[in-house]
């Protein structure tokens, strides 16, 4: 669900690539190279749901890319705090409530959610199953596999 977000790779007069995300109005950054511009919309991304979850804020489902978009993948220990805090919003679960579910402190939840924490899969796991949801984990190619 939060996997990747279609992105505009722009130049503008000067060279400087322009990359912005249609689905996130502040997200935006600039690079000099098409590999920059990738890696930095990598982390322009990353850095955006992190602030929004931190923020307690909600999380745009990712619009389908249109001609001249690229999508640019959301780390995946990020990807699955923003689907335990998307599952949270949408079962209407607080910190506290969740904390209770998990016979944890609340201060572990928070942990769970924050995506600068380096949270065990099976803590992320078990919190989703709190909330009546499953992880679930997949493998796409990308660009540049090896053949």
């Amino acid at each position: 669900m939060f996997t990747a977000y279609p992105a505009i790779f722009a130049r503008d007069r000067s060279g400087t690539i322009l990359v912005r995300f249609p689905d996130f109005d502040d997200a935006t950054t600039e690079a000099t190279d098409d590999a920059e511009a990738f890696a930095l919309a990598v982390d322009c991304l990353d850095e955006t749901i992190a602030y929004r979850i931190a923020s307690r804020l909600a999380l745009p489902r990712a619009s389908q890319p249109r001609r001249g978009q690229r999508l640019v993948p959301v780390p995946a220990l990020t990807a699955a705090k923003a689907a335990l805090w998307e599952s949270m919003r949408q079962s209407g679960a607080t910190i506290s409530d969740l904390a209770r579910r998990l016979g944890i402190q609340t201060i572990q939840v928070r942990r769970l959610l924050d995506p600068r924490h380096r949270s065990r899969i099976d803590m992320l796991e078990a919190a989703m199953a709190a909330l009546g949801r499953r992880m679930v984990i997949g493998a796409e190619p990308t660009l540049h596999a090896a053949e």
